[in-house]
């Protein structure tokens, strides 16, 4: 591939931000107050809060922040193959030699956490309607691996995937379902004559605050889970 140089390309006059920073007026009084009681950190009353509050929102018992989206989701991973197939050995992946079945139209921080635990991604269609998961092309899927007892399935662009047929499909074929929620915060779906928001239907589920998806906060990630067994 060739490439002809130019001299005539001018610089933005003006950097165009992916997703800048907004201070509401309350931030800096919680950061001052982090750092005022020596609670910079991991834990404090300020996070025990936030995941009580989003726990609420979303409908779930219990939500845990992590430090990044690839961190909740590689716990999400992690604990689902725990669950189907026991604890690993030391040197070896929760996921070593399995098949999972994943949404192939999405960030790499969905998948990589497969690869992470020693797994071998299965990536399923998408379709028309939502640009997400396929439940047809699931169905086909488990039809060709009977054996994946995982379903790794991500809302795209803040629209929910067809989630009562593809989640009939996990429950009849005994799959769990990680939901990645990251890019739908806030997005409802109609689920049994119920409005359902998205991050509380898998059995586990992670949603974001990145700026490239809803908004921006120094806790980029959460998981939430109904089970009280999602902590250990």
């Amino acid at each position: 591939m060739a490439f002809h140089h130019t001299s005539d390309i001018q610089a933005f006059s003006k950097r165009i931000w992916l997703s800048s920073p907004t201070m509401h007026g309350d931030e800096v009084k919680y950061m001052m107050e982090a750092y005022d009681t020596n609670w910079m950190s991991t834990v404090g009353k300020n996070l025990d809060e936030i995941e009580k509050q989003i726990a609420q929102l979303v409908g779930v018992k219990y939500a845990v922040a992590l430090s990044a989206g690839t961190a909740a989701l590689h716990l999400a991973i992690k604990l689902a193959g725990e669950k189907v197939y026991g604890q690993a050995r030391p040197d070896e992946g929760t996921l070593r030699l399995r098949k999972v079945l994943c949404s192939d139209l999405t960030f790499d921080a969905s998948i990589n956490p497969v690869a992470y635990e020693d797994g071998e991604a299965v990536f399923i269609d998408t379709e028309y309607d939502t640009w997400n998961m396929d439940p047809a092309a699931l169905e086909k899927a488990f039809a060709l691996y009977p054996e994946a007892k995982i379903v790794v399935l991500a809302h795209l662009y803040g629209t929910p995937g067809k989630i009562e047929e593809l989640k009939e499909i996990c429950d009849r074929h005994g799959a769990l379902i990680v939901e990645d929620a990251a890019e739908s915060l806030g997005a409802k779906y109609l689920y049994h004559g119920e409005w359902k928001e998205t991050g509380s239907f898998g059995d586990y589920n992670c949603i974001s605050f990145n700026g490239n998806n809803v908004f921006e906060t120094e806790m980029r990630k959460f998981d939430c889970k109904e089970s009280t067994k999602m902590v250990a």
